[in-house]
């Protein structure tokens, strides 16, 4: 997964509790074992049930997105289950709220991990990052709600789309494209601090070395609201664009501040800085004229029919929530998984092994509209990003401005080592 908490507790509990089912398993232990129809299963997996993890954001800085993707999910697992579930089982998932806190997700993972088949999601590129050597070990696929590129390379960690950097160098792009941007120009890049912004920071000097910009950073905390020193220090340095790498409430922050300063420089966010709720703001007006957004995922406003029906889907199970970036981040991992599952049981394995052997199997799945590729733990599932404009009226908030793509120097990009 970051942002502003932009749901009440009490709605969050609601979620927790009603929208997820807690399952426990007859296999906690790790062992695997074939039943009388050959079908080799292992933890979370019993004779009518496949029970799913989900380690998650529901009252942290992460709340609003946290439970977009748990709804998303269970809405994914509703379906499934009607339609026959998978060899025969139920799949069920079980929520464990970390609050974005590292401590207590590794607490969530110890409690949960013997009981699941895999991680439907976990938020968070530091938790990942603290949970990893538990995740390699117990061989258990895991979804991470977040697209650094120190994530890939592992075996049992799958990021869902491209990564952080590989987004801010097709966005980069953009930017040049559409400010007309000379050689010797300055940009901006307004950043967190950790693995999320740094990695966006990577991405986008390198593109600024392909165009021969210079960057000019500014590092911020996931606590900093105000940052009106950081727009005042980018206006003084001349910049002609701003990259920016964080959280909805930075960017409402950055952007409102601009405008109030009449620093109307086009700004470019990775695509965890937008929330649709943000429109309904005083800044909205300034979002709309300001700002676009780079991601692997596409908006709600794509004219792509699966899309379109997961729109349609979601509002009718969930009318009073948002369309935001959290369902379809939550939908894309949940249906890789749930492809995952299926092929698993169609080679007779449903151990842990044999969901992470599916996966890796999977090199020409279309999730949303989006080829993926998972065949490669090295590399990113796609290279493509689409770039998307806040728009008030539009389902979700964003439009499309460019469809999927990717620029040359994103192939010839080397991925930071993890």
């Amino acid at each position: 997964m970051r942002h502003t908490r932009l749901v009440p507790a009490a709605a969050v509990l609601a979620v927790l509790t009603l929208s997820v089912t807690a399952c426990s398993t007859k296999s906690g232990t790790g062992s695997n074992a074939a039943g009388s129809d050959g079908l080799k299963t292992g933890p979370g997996v019993t004779d009518t049930t496949i029970t799913l993890g989900a380690l998650t954001d529901l009252t942290g800085p992460y709340a609003s997105l946290g439970k977009s993707i748990v709804n998303a999910q269970q809405l994914y697992a509703d379906q499934l289950n009607a339609s026959g579930g998978v060899c025969g089982r139920k799949v069920r998932i079980t929520v464990k709220d970390h609050g974005y806190d590292v401590q207590k997700a590794v607490s969530a993972f110890t409690e949960t991990e013997p009981n699941v088949a895999a991680l439907s999601q976990v938020i968070g590129s530091p938790v990942v990052s603290s949970l990893q050597q538990e995740i390699e070990a117990k061989h258990l696929l895991t979804f991470p709600m977040a697209w650094a590129s120190s994530l890939l390379g592992h075996e049992h960690v799958q990021v869902v789309g491209s990564t952080y950097d590989i987004d801010m160098i097709n966005g980069v792009d953009f930017v040049v494209r559409t400010a007309k941007l000379k050689p010797g120009a300055k940009i901006g890049h307004v950043y967190f601090e950790g693995e999320y912004g740094e990695n966006a920071l990577a991405g986008a000097k390198y593109a600024a070395k392909q165009h021969r910009l210079t960057i000019v950073e500014q590092k911020i905390k996931p606590t900093d609201q105000d940052l009106t020193a950081q727009v005042t220090a980018l206006k003084q340095a001349g910049v002609k664009a701003i990259l920016l790498s964080a959280g909805p409430k930075q960017t409402a922050a950055l952007v409102g501040t601009a405008a109030a300063q009449g620093f109307a420089v086009p700004v470019l966010s990775n695509a965890p800085g937008f929330a649709p709720q943000l429109l309904a703001t005083p800044v909205g007006p300034a979002l709309e004229k300001q700002l676009h957004v780079v991601s692997a995922a596409p908006s709600f406003s794509s004219d792509t029919p699966a899309t379109q029906q997961l729109a349609k889907d979601y509002k009718a199970k969930y009318p009073k929530d948002p369309l935001d970036s959290g369902v379809i981040s939550g939908w894309n991992a949940i249906n890789v998984l749930g492809e995952d599952l299926k092929a698993a049981c169609k080679a007779k394995d449903l151990t842990r092994e044999g969901i992470t052997a599916a996966h890796r199997k999977q090199s020409k799945l279309t999730i949303l509209g989006v080829s993926l590729d998972f065949s490669d733990r090295a590399k990113p599932a796609t290279y493509q990003s689409f770039i998307q404009k806040p728009a008030k009226q539009a389902a979700g908030g964003l439009l499309t401005v460019e469809p999927a793509h990717e620029v040359p120097a994103a192939r010839a990009y080397s991925l930071p080592k993890s």
